[in-house]
């Protein structure tokens, strides 16, 4: 069975909420993203973000997002999630996605590709590319019903 790390920045609670109901469904360790150096000992890697301001990142990320950049992950998966608010962020929606995709690509991972825009109300993110999220998108204020086969669904589309 593949070990699992779920590494995620919550500010309020919401994103570290998700990842220990992620981890409790798949087995996985969740730890804040200060820990990312945690990651190369795990088959799969999880990474999660809140979404702040115009699509960033929670702060704990920056400095683990430049520790990412540096990694061998050759032979690892790797999937992404975020959380936001498309009402009140309709424009900028998980598009924490995007910088966590950035950090990740050029690791020799392979990257786990998100869902489809479909069954999202949201007018633009930068986690959208060519009509799938980068990663898995969640709208705990506007949407909790949906969250858990949400999730659901993308651990069976993850293969964990």
């Amino acid at each position: 069975m593949a070990k699992i790390g779920i590494f995620y920045g919550s500010t309020t609670g919401v994103c570290e909420d998700i990842a220990n109901r992620i981890a409790a469904k798949t087995g996985g360790d969740a730890f804040s993203c200060t820990e990312i150096d945690k990651a190369p000992d795990y088959d799969v890697i999880l990474l999660g973000s809140s979404t702040w301001g115009a699509g960033e990142v929670q702060d704990d990320w920056y400095d683990a997002m430049d520790r990412v950049k540096a990694m061998n992950l050759s032979g690892k998966k790797v999937a992404l999630f975020s959380v936001g608010d498309s009402s009140g962020y309709s424009d900028t929606f998980c598009g924490a996605l995007a910088p966590l995709y950035d950090s990740v690509k050029d690791t020799g991972a392979e990257i786990c590709p998100g869902p489809s825009i479909e069954g999202y109300t949201f007018d633009a993110s930068e986690g959208v590319v060519d009509g799938k999220w980068l990663g898995l998108a969640l709208d705990e204020t506007n949407e909790p019903d949906l969250t858990e086969a949400r999730i659901d669904s993308w651990i069976a589309s993850v293969g964990i």
